[in-house]
């Protein structure tokens, strides 16, 4: 893997291809990050410095150098630790500075209005990224999302739009193009599962041999199944459940101005669902799959796509790509992604429930 160092002025300085591991991670929700171990040299040092940039070939993101460290050891010899986040985790860099209420907006609109008020057009003019600029979807799946939620100036940036993003299951990258400008952009993985009909498959399964390793969680650990929504002038329920398998969890919703919202019930039952969904059972595929030989990454799926995928055990179900992982050592080389299972999830084997 060859990573390419870029100066704070965009410029091209040095290629990093003698290194003993590296690990770089893009992310469909969030950012992504890297870890570079090398040996020590006074010339990587002056090199790769804090707020550098790293880019590599097969990867549309490019990362931003946050820590150098020098790791002595008599016995192995010195070497750099580098590490860092993708051009998402500028996000992290400002609050709201200012409430924010949104009734009914459209989601994208949402969101660049907060990208507008921080970052790209703000009224401190400190605050303002010259060459950052906010890129609109075309796709149906996304403009028509509305939202109705109220933040805080408490609140960090990039925690508002990951929880928009996470709970409305659509991606955001902040890329860099040819005029040196980071670009945020919504996007939607496609569905390549077999839930549909529009896209072919993309199965990663033992019968064709293209799971190397797996691993199956479900957890019920964290579950809530019913919340109480305790809003200014009303409590409500939300959700279902009897019994021992009740699981109950609070919900603070006096932030919602009543008199700000079109449907405060309404506004109370969504605070109320986002809340069950951020405690769901969990079901996921951790593990590792070719991707590079039958379905190739890149080019017949992508992150943030819906594939298939079952385990030796015939548990089978959809899964979204969440992650792309590129690793490079003295063991070899790999490229694989993770899942993050879509609930629905089939756990029946030959006629018993996997695990009895």
């Amino acid at each position: 893997m060859n990573i390419f160092v870029m100066n704070d002025k965009f410029e091209t300085i040095d290629i990093i291809d003698s290194y003993e591991s590296v690990i770089w991670t893009d992310r469909y929700i969030g950012y992504g990050d890297f870890e570079i171990y090398a040996p020590f040299s006074f010339d990587l040092l002056n090199k790769v410095k804090q707020d550098y940039y790293l880019t590599v070939l097969d990867s549309e993101h490019t990362m931003i150098v946050e820590g150098v460290e020098i790791l002595s050891d008599t016995d192995t010899g010195n070497r750099l630790k580098i590490t860092g986040k993708s051009l998402e985790s500028i996000l992290n860099r400002r609050i709201l500075w200012y409430d924010a209420t949104f009734s009914g907006t459209s989601l994208q609109d949402a969101i660049e209005g907060i990208l507008n008020n921080t970052i790209i057009n703000p009224q401190i003019t400190d605050r303002k990224i010259d060459n950052f600029i906010f890129e609109a979807s075309d796709d149906e799946r996304i403009t028509s999302l509305t939202l109705e939620d109220e933040y805080s100036t408490d609140q960090n940036v990039y925690d508002v739009i990951y929880t928009i993003c996470k709970r409305n299951f659509i991606g955001y990258k902040v890329t860099l193009n040819d005029q040196n400008q980071f670009v945020f952009k919504l996007y939607m993985g496609e569905d390549r599962s077999y839930k549909q009909l529009e896209n072919p498959y993309v199965v990663f399964s033992p019968n064709y041999e293209n799971i190397i390793n797996s691993n199956y969680i479900d957890s019920t650990e964290l579950m809530k199944n019913i919340t109480l929504v305790v809003g200014e002038n009303a409590t409500i329920t939300v959700g279902s459940g009897e019994g021992l398998l009740r699981r109950e969890i609070y919900t603070d919703a006096r932030s919602i101005n009543p008199e700000e919202v079109q449907d405060y019930n309404e506004a109370l039952r969504r605070l109320g669902n986002y809340t069950l969904q951020d405690n769901s059972r969990v079901k996921n595929f951790e593990g590792e799959v070719d991707a590079v030989r039958m379905f190739v990454y890149g080019e017949d799926f992508f992150i943030g796509d819906i594939v298939q995928i079952s385990n030796e055990y015939g548990i089978e179900g959809s899964a979204r790509v969440m992650e792309f992982i590129k690793s490079d050592d003295a063991s070899g080389s790999k490229a694989y992604p993770t899942f993050e299972a879509i609930q629905d999830i089939d756990t029946t084997v030959d006629g018993l429930t996997a695990g009895e």
